[in-house]
């Protein structure tokens, strides 16, 4: 049965993204020292070598860029480079079902969050009439 409304996010990616409140989430420090102990006990994620082709790339376009990811996040990462090398193989027969399962590796690895991209899109634009003097 699912359950309603957002699902949580992870503590390091509401640390990374500053959406980490005191008063709903508990003390930022011991988030912290929480944050790093689990990333001292499960490590760093690293590109396994048995991924090739479509799937390396996609490791490096969307796994690398995303700091907040430990090894604990290893199999979902693995699994969403998979599925994203059978949609580039053949994007027409790629079922459904199939497109699901991948959003919700991409939402359980935090890479739908817009928030997380970086300042890409804080760039202004200049306008006609009242730009900068």
């Amino acid at each position: 049965m699912a359950t309603r409304g957002a699902k949580p996010k992870a503590v390091k990616l509401r640390l990374v993204d500053g959406t980490h409140r005191n008063t709903r989430h508990g003390d930022s420090k011991a988030a912290r020292e929480a944050v790093e102990e689990a990333a001292t006990s499960f490590g760093k994620l690293v590109k396994p070598s048995s991924l090739k082709g479509a799937a390396a790339t996609a490791w490096k376009k969307f796994i690398e860029p995303a700091g907040w990811l430990d090894g604990s996040r290893e199999p979902a990462a693995i699994a969403f480079c998979e599925l994203w090398k059978e949609f580039m193989f053949n994007p027409t027969g790629f079922p459904a079902s199939k497109h699901g399962q991948m959003r919700a590796y991409m939402s359980e690895l935090g890479l739908t969050d817009e928030r997380n991209r970086g300042d890409h899109g804080s760039k202004k634009e200049e306008d006609e009439f009242f730009g900068s003097e």
